[in-house]
This record gives C-alpha cells, structure tokens and sequence, in this order.
C-alpha cells in the first residue's frame, strides 16, 4: 500500500481549520456567474417605464415597495464576494448619475452571461477581459457619434423638462409629465446664473401624506413638517437668525451635584437664580437683532416663555441634515452654546411663515435673494410607500439635471442606442482579427437584452420587436426604439419625435461601470473564505427559553 496518498483538502496545512477556498477547476467562476446571474434576475423585471414593483422587507422590518435597482440591492444585503461588486457598482453609478442603476445591472449580468458561454467553448478568462476591454473603448467612442439632441441652455425651463421627462417616466408612469413639470419648476427657481455650480442639495422633497399626486406642489423655499415652537408663528420682514445646536433651556451640569438646603427661602432664591441666568441669555440673544432661533435639540417651557416675550420665532429641526442645510441657506453657523450670537455667527432670512397643506401645518423659511435659493417639493399621496417611491423619482430628475451640467448632451432612449451599438460592435468585431473577436461580438450582442427586457415588460413579443427594430436599424435609422404603449401594434417608436432620451454622461458611466465589474469578476480564479469570527451562532429553531442558558 506504499503509492496510496490520500486526498487532503487544498492549503490544509496552510490555514487554520474552517476555511473554504473554490479553485478555478472546481468552476470558482462559473459559481460567481451564477450568483451575479441571480442579482440581475432579480432587477431584471423592474427596468422601464412597465417596470414592477418588488417588496423588500429589511433586517430591521421596514418595508420598501419599489423598482429603483439602486435602493433594492441595497436593502437586500447581498453576501456573495462577486455578486457585492455588482452591488457596488450600481450604488457607485446612484452617488455618480442618480440614474441608470438598473442598466449597471441588466447589462453586466448578461456580460457574463455571454462570457460563460464563451469559457464553455474554451477561451481563457484573460482573452474575454482583453476582448471587453476593446469593445469598451470602441462603446465609448461610437456613443459620442449617436447624439441626436442636447440641452443648450439650462436656464429654459422647457429644455430642462425635455431632459427630466425620460428619466421620471421610468420611474412613475403616467405621472411623468406632472413630476418632470414640477422637477423642472423646483430646478429652475433655484438655478444660479452658471448652472456648473447647481446643487442638488437645494432642492428638498417633503412628503405630507393624504389627497393624491395632483395635489403636490413646488414651494419656494425650505419647508418644515411642523410649527414654530411658540406663540409667535411669522416673520414677514428680514431679520437676523441664529442657529443653537444645545438645547436651550436650564443649563444642565457636567457632573451630578448635592445642593443643601436648609429652608423654603434658600430653596426659592435657588430656583430664581437659575430663572434669571436663563433669562439674562434670551435677553442677550434679543438685543442683537435675531429674531429667528432655528433649534437643533429641545427647547424648555421656561425658556419659550421668555422668548415669547421678547418676541423670537423659535422653530425646531431635529435632523442634522436639515440642520447644516438650512445653515447653508440662511448663512449662519451653529452655536454649541447658549448665549448671544456673534455678527458674523448670525444669518439673515427674509420670511417664515406658518402655512397649511392638507390637514398638516408646516413652516416655510424663504430667502428672496438669489444667492442662496432654496425650493421644496411638497408631495402628497395615500401611502407612504407611494410617496418613498415618487422621492426616489424626482431625486433621479433632479441628479439629471445635474448630470447634464457636466455634459448636456443625449442619446435616443427607448433601447434604440443600445440596438445601434449590438450592430455596430458585431461589425468592429469582424474586422477585429484573432481570439479577442469572439468576446467583441459577445460584448455587442449583450446590449440586446435592453430593448428585449424593456418589449418583455410592457407585454409585447420581444422576438417580433426586435426583429422590427434590427429592420429599422438596419436603413441608417438610429432612432428607433420600443414602443411600451404599442399605439400602432407594430412596437416600435421613434425615440426623437417622442421626446424619449437618455443623458450621454449616465449611459457612459454605466457601461464603463458594468464593464469594470465584469472584467473584475471574470478575473478571479480562486475565493479562500475564512472561518467566521465570533461566538455561538444562535440555532434556527429557536427553542422555549434562553438559547445559550446552562438549563439542567
């Protein structure tokens, strides 16, 4: 028995006890293809305007009702090393482009998707990055040749709906046209004179739940879902404002302390010394000239008595967010300290007034001038999940905008710029001698899946629109795409006389960002994962009792 060797497990003697480790022979790419297959199954029913919804319900219960691709995968807390590239990649292209973040992932799911099938006929992975990498830049260069329009000036409201309209309908169908309205309005009021320098920041979205979508409305300015603090609820004439981060209200001791008291007067003169301390403080604060106090934590009963008297506005914001946002606005610094702010601490505001919108009162804080302009969005609707849903659309509207202040041209939606692209990589493909050509004509042919996705969704026969669409591409025609309402029962549409565009800019960077992450994916050819740290795992069925009690 002296040639037997038994078979041991790969770094055995290497690596602590626990480890896992998948090799290339034992299909370690094959397995991450199919992981990244199933991320992209699962967005792939929610792209385009028919696009449905999924219910994704977190780790901590909450329940999300959409079809944004981005907030979907980032919900799902996806583990698998490979497909979380894919999840990273789509994530990058939100923080990036706001929009486009289903395309990331249909278009790099079938990417790999064609590359397994070429590994299956025996290319080398290196072959296919090489390959890719090729009809990349290629990608890149013909998208520049297929613009058919751009906006040429931002400051037009109409030519800011023509770019918003397309991105908002993918999200909320039959709603497009109200939201990229509203969208347009809301940019428009708060766009400076050089649009390079817009902020996405300067538009807000409140939801205030009840009547529906129609009712929703641009207000100019910051609005607040709740009322001043006080009885003094407006100031309609320009003002100073200071911003307190404290809470303002009897100032609190660092350490806990003993006070003796011997009798009812001392205890009396104790309380009053305090009163007189805090009352001194909003007196300071008046005598500056503020008459606006934004708080960021609570305010005491005390307190809002004495600022009722020397008639301060006081409004409460708890959030940070909107807290360094409304600092931004009104030009003011957040004090961590109770007391009289300095000249150059305090901000200035033109108008805060209490208004009413459905049942609900909320706050405006206006600024008139047309440096630091703010707009709100104030969307209405029956669910929750509705109005997260529309937030998340008007964000895409909104980073349009934003995307076509660093390049405002567009390409031709609807799938017809990816239908153009299948036919003109297979013909650099051909003249591409060698290996690489089979992964170029790969590369093209995984464009395809857009339109036929984009047929599948809205109930055509992908098969028959595609077919159309390879005719009408076929005569010079870079223009056509899928019809989803099929008005002519023929499926197809022409993208340009619609109105239907993608911005140039989002396409690149998620082609660019698709090809990147299958390139890393295709890569790898060994995962060693190790032992997970910690204690016990708490077992699935989970028995009457503490599950780790010593019970006897």
């Amino acid at each position: 028995m002296s040639g037997l060797s038994l078979p041991s497990a790969p770094g055995a003697q290497l690596f602590k006890p626990g480890y896992q480790t998948y090799q290339s022979e034992d299909g370690a790419i094959n397995r991450n293809i199919s992981a990244c297959r199933e991320i992209a199954s699962i967005v792939r029913t929610s792209i385009g305007p028919c696009g449905r919804n999924k219910i994704v319900i977190n780790h901590l219960q909450k329940v999300f009702v959409t079809s944004d691709a981005a907030t979907i995968l980032r919900e799902l807390d996806v583990v698998h090393p490979a497909a979380k590239l894919m999840v990273m990649a789509s994530q990058q292209q939100e923080i990036e482009m706001g929009d486009a973040t289903n395309m990331v992932i249909i278009l790099a799911g079938e990417l790999l998707n064609q590359a397994e099938s070429l590994i299956r006929i025996g290319l080398h992975p290196s072959d296919i990055i090489q390959g890719y990498e090729l009809a990349e830049k290629f990608t890149q260069t013909t998208l520049k040749e297929l613009v058919i329009d751009k906006v040429d000036n931002l400051s037009d409201e109409k030519e800011l709906y023509k770019a918003i309209m397309p991105s908002i309908s993918s999200k909320q169908y039959g709603n497009e046209t109200f939201l990229a309205e509203l969208v347009a309005e809301a940019v428009y009021s708060v766009l400076p004179k050089n649009p390079k320098n817009f902020n996405v920041d300067n538009i807000r979205v409140v939801k205030i739940m009840g009547s529906n979508l129609s009712a929703s409305r641009v207000v100019k300015g910051m609005v607040f879902s709740r009322e001043p603090e006080g009885s003094i609820k407006k100031i309609t004439s320009r003002t100073r404002v200071g911003v307190f981060t404290c809470p303002i209200d009897i100032s609190q001791t660092e350490t806990k302390g003993t006070v003796l008291l011997h009798n009812a007067k001392e205890m009396l003169n104790f309380s009053k010394d305090e009163e007189a301390h805090l009352e001194a403080s909003i007196k300071a604060i008046a005598d500056t000239g503020l008459r606006v106090i934004i708080a960021g934590a609570n305010v005491g009963e005390l307190a809002l008595n004495y600022l009722n008297r020397n008639g301060i506005l006081v409004l409460r914001v708890p959030s940070k967010f909107d807290l360094r946002r409304i600092c931004r606005v009104v030009g003011a610094t957040p004090l961590p300290r109770l007391g009289a702010p300095m000249p150059e601490e305090m901000g200035k505001v033109d108008i805060v007034e209490t208004i009413e919108i459905g049942g609900d009162r909320v706050t405006v804080v206006r600024q008139e001038d047309d440096v630091t302009r703010t707009s709100t969005i104030v969307v209405r609707g029956a669910t929750q999940s509705l109005l997260d849903d529309v937030e998340r659309a008007i964000d895409d509207g909104v980073n349009v905008v934003k995307a076509l202040t660093k390049d405002p041209r567009l390409v031709a939606g609807a799938g017809a710029t990816e239908i153009e692209l299948v036919q003109r990589i297979g013909q650099y493909g051909e003249k591409t001698p060698g290996v690489l050509q089979h992964a170029i004509k790969k590369y093209g042919d995984a464009f395809e899946t857009v339109p036929r996705i984009l047929a599948e969704n809205s109930g055509l026969d992908a098969t028959e629109v595609l077919g159309r669409l390879y005719a009408a591409h076929g005569k010079e025609d870079v223009v056509s795409g899928v019809d989803v309402d099929d008005d002519d029962a023929s499926g197809v549409i022409d993208a340009k006389a619609h109105g239907i565009y993608d911005a140039l800019a989002a396409k690149s960077w998620a082609i660019k960002l698709a090809t990147d992450t299958v390139n890393t994916i295709l890569s790898v050819d060994q995962i060693v994962m190790a032992k997970r740290a910690g204690g016990p795992v708490m077992p699935k069925t989970q028995m009457p009792g503490n599950w780790d009690a010593d019970d006897d």
